[in-house]
């Protein structure tokens, strides 16, 4: 007190310890109907820190094995050609090299009655510079790959045994040669660095695929040198190891990695999944955020009387909004305990599971990184959906209070509480988009989330229009369910809201996937050619088209040129300092499939430019693919340099193309003019389609084409395509389970929603019974209401999740389009089935409240 006998006003200090105070007091009671908000907060949170450690895992996996899992410290691959004098003497002064190479052809059966597609990889006496290859028995280098009687050694996975029934000791023929399968391959240290296969690996001796005759000119033969540099080196002398090497031959047209980038494609991949199932994490942190809300309203509703004494008493309203704040914010410290324990977790219980599917090691860690994002979204989350309910609140009298049913107030709170819930809503927006690889399509994930919260109220609001002008029925208890959609306080907000999102997704990815198995499965085949022949040489391109015409006459076998070439430059700029649209990064990855014709093909049509004469002679030309030129940047008259066969080559563009890739017919990025690569050698690609083929048929063409021509790889598309269709298969399983999290989520923030409302409820049953109405009219009533919105929120999850499935197929991937009315059937189902049936488990208790404690305290 002053000498006036006036109160000084608390410090913000001791408001706040008082607050403090009187929150632990009041959560004595325990955390009853905060279940729900513990549970989305800690399914959030456990998604995003365990997605993000086990991400973590991987690539501290591919850091610490860089070297096995490249096989050196940094290797040089060159395509079609091995290296000269002048560059293996570069490589041998770097230090130990180990040379092998890699192609895809056919192992045969000795008696030509068998055979099956190999990614044949020669290997010399040094490999592996780093690792171990492990095969079972384990044998010396001599006894798995010397000749021994005129036959060489050869290993392979279970796979390759089974598929031709072989056992070890048994022989295959590879090309020309003969090779024992003496030893069963079990791990390989060098694999992923060599990429993904579709084929079973067959590993032989240099000296062995020399013998076999498989590498002619023009073979798509990829040789790799993998170079052991003293044990010092640093990053910085591989640095200037791949500069020298770029500057002393820049014609060379080699791929460079080094042991900090030994899986690029993998790790890519990893970045990409692992950004995905952040963001459906979020997704389902957000979703539990309505949850948050739900289950804070229905707290302040039941801490109604509290707040009317505190404030009866002279606390402030900012007093009243600290004191549940502070209660709010430790309940969501415990959630997201909870979420941080099971995300850190993640890493040690997938490590196992992942050494099956990736050959990389996995162990689990401790990331704090990760977990302190994931936290970090927790605490957001909780505080964009727990201000407002907390500002509204804070702004009601005592009086009403005391005299209304609960905190059901309209309009929203004062606007600081809504300016500051905006600001962290933006800034979690912004965070969600910083941290992701790919900003861009994060921002558009964010953006169609919040387009989607929008637009879920709007159609809560219209399900509740409809209901309030649809007309009286005879039915009470379908009256009573219509009554119940539209009346204040209802429970079609809350339930739109929760079940919307989770059911749109689900129904989004189901209809991505069911679409690619349909294509994959039944569309691709019937339009892609029956099979594809790669590296038939140019002596040999008529005679295989007379075998080919003569096993299948009934068959059309198209053929062209064909090469392997990297580009280089775009418009005289090196491609690694040029920046391009992610969909157009494929075609510098790499080196792909070039070709060239004197007359435009038949499957080729010009949207630009035109086409060469048939006898030009003057600078290279290039039609290039007009998609990808535009992910590119190019413009016609624009230059490309590629490399092939170690000699860079400049072509203007001539003419763009657009380019049918879905048909899986014979198609190329680039198609040069015939002056381009005069002399240089080169084989042939070939496919041929019959559409009356059997399958008796297809096995008779391949035998056929194996026993005249076994330096010929030969690839049925049908087996292709099955084992791409087992994959997308595989990864659209993963998918819907990472979607099934934010389904997960809704579903909780669902049931949370129903208790929310169930003291409202209790009152309606009570004074619906008083006045004659009976647990059956009541049990329908109830039911049908639930169904009703329920169907309600599954027509529009359909139709969101439809029209985002077809942009996705008809404008990203270019494939046909159909709606799967199974996928229809099960979403309504589904929708039905979770909302009547949590609505009806939360109801029945209801039902056996006692009227008159009720109707005493109303």
């Amino acid at each position: 007190m002053t000498d006036s006998g006036t109160a000084q006003p608390a410090s913000p200090v001791r408001t706040l310890a008082l607050a403090i105070r009187f929150s632990l007091r009041e959560m004595r009671g325990g955390l009853s109907g905060f279940l729900i908000f513990l549970a989305c907060i800690a399914l959030g949170v456990a998604a995003i820190g365990g997605v993000n450690s086990v991400a973590r895992s991987i690539s501290d996996g591919v850091a610490a094995q860089g070297q096995t899992l490249l096989g050196g410290d940094i290797r040089f691959q060159l395509n079609q050609r091995e290296a000269n004098s002048e560059e293996r003497t570069f490589l041998n002064g770097l230090g130990a090299v180990s040379e092998s190479s890699g192609m895809r052809s056919m192992a045969r059966l000795p008696d030509g009655s068998d055979q099956a597609l190999v990614e044949a990889k020669a290997v010399d006496g040094a490999y592996p510079l780093y690792g171990e290859l492990q095969t079972e028995p384990s044998l010396a280098r001599g006894e798995l790959f010397g000749k021994v009687a005129g036959v060489f050694g050869a290993a392979a996975p279970d796979l390759l045994f089974e598929r031709l029934h072989l056992q070890l000791g048994d022989s295959i023929k590879l090309g020309n040669t003969t090779f024992e399968l003496r030893a069963r391959l079990t791990s390989e240290p060098d694999a992923v660095s060599d990429g993904f296969g579709f084929a079973p690996r067959l590993l032989i001796s240099r000296e062995g695929l020399a013998a076999s005759g498989l590498v002619q000119p023009g073979s798509l033969v990829e040789n790799a040198y993998k170079v052991r540099l003293p044990q010092n080196a640093s990053e910085a002398d591989i640095e200037t190891i791949r500069r020298q090497a770029t500057e002393k031959f820049p014609e060379a047209g080699w791929s460079i990695r080094n042991r900090t980038n030994a899986a690029p494609a993998l790790a890519s991949n990893i970045e990409r999944f692992s950004q995905f199932l952040t963001l459906v994490g979020l997704t389902a942190l957000v979703v539990g955020g309505v949850g948050v809300a739900n289950a804070v309203r229905a707290y302040l509703d039941g801490k109604r009387s509290v707040i009317a004494t505190f404030k009866s008493l002279g606390a402030s309203g900012g007093f009243v909004f600290t004191v549940y704040l502070v209660q709010i914010l430790i309940i969501s410290g415990l959630g997201i305990t909870v979420g941080l324990v099971l995300g850190a977790a993640m890493p040690f219980a997938a490590s196992a599971a992942l050494q099956s599917v990736i050959p990389i090691p996995a162990e689990g860690g401790f990331y704090p990184a990760s977990l302190a994002l994931a936290a970090l979204f927790g605490v957001m989350v909780t505080l964009v959906f727990a201000l407002l309910p907390l500002g509204r609140a804070r702004n009601v009298p005592a009086t009403a209070l005391f005299r209304e049913m609960g905190l059901e107030s309209t309009g929203l709170p004062r606007l600081p509480y809504v300016a500051t819930a905006s600001v962290i809503a933006v800034a979690l927006a912004a965070l969600a988009v910083f941290m992701a690889n790919d900003r861009r399509i994060a921002a558009i994930f964010v953006g169609a989330t919040v387009l989607s919260f929008l637009v879920l109220r709007v159609v809560s609001a219209l399900v509740q229009l409809l209901a309030r002008r649809s007309p009286r029925v005879r039915s009470t208890a379908l009256r009573l369910a219509i009554g119940n959609i539209h009346r204040p306080g209802a429970l079609t907000p809350s339930v739109v809201l929760s079940l919307g999102l989770g059911l749109t997704l689900l129904v989004t990815l189901a209809l991505i996937d069911g679409n690619l198995r349909r294509q994959i499965g039944g569309s691709l085949p019937e339009r892609a050619p029956n099979f594809f022949f790669v590296d038939i040489q140019a002596a040999d391109v008529d005679a295989f088209a007379a075998l080919v015409g003569k096993e299948a006459p009934a068959g059309a076998l198209a053929k062209v040129p064909m090469l392997r070439g990297r580009l280089m430059a775009l418009n005289g700029v090196p491609v690694d300092k040029v920046k391009v649209q992610p969909e157009g990064a494929w075609v510098l990855r790499g080196d792909r499939g070039v070709t060239y014709a004197a007359v435009k093909p038949e499957n080729a049509t010009l949207i630009e430019g035109t086409w060469w004469p048939a006898d030009y002679q003057d600078e290279p030309l290039v039609s290039f693919s007009a998609d990808e030129a535009k992910a590119l940047g190019l413009k016609l008259d624009d230059t490309v340099t590629v490399n092939v066969l170690g000699r860079n080559i400049t072509a203007r563009i001539a003419s763009f193309r657009r380019v049918q890739w879905e048909s899986m017919g014979i198609n190329f990025v680039m198609v040069f003019s015939p002056n381009t690569f005069a002399g240089a050698p080169h084989s042939w690609l070939a496919t041929l389609s019959d559409k009356s083929a059997t399958v008796a048929d297809d096995a008779r063409l391949l035998n056929a084409v194996t026993r005249a021509y076994p330096t010929v790889t030969t690839v049925r598309v049908k087996d292709a395509l099955d084992v791409v269709n087992q994959l997308v298969g595989q990864i659209g399983t993963a998918i819907r389970a990472a979607a099934g999290v934010a389904l997960v989520a809704s579903v909780l923030v669902l049931a949370g929603a129903l208790a929310a409302g169930n003291r409202a409820r209790v009152h309606d049953a009570v004074v619906l019974k008083t006045l004659g109405a009976t647990r059956r009219t009541l049990i329908a009533a109830f039911s049908l209401e639930y169904m009703l919105i329920g169907l309600a929120t599954a027509i529009f999850a359909l139709f969101a999740g439809g029209m985002a499935a077809w942009f996705v197929i008809s404008n990203v991937m270019t494939l046909p389009w159909m709606f799967l009315p199974e996928v229809a059937i099960g979403t309504i189902l589904l929708s039905l089935i979770v909302t009547v049936g949590i609505g009806l488990v939360g109801t029945w208790r209801i039902l056996g409240q006692k009227a008159a404690p009720v109707l005493r305290s109303l």
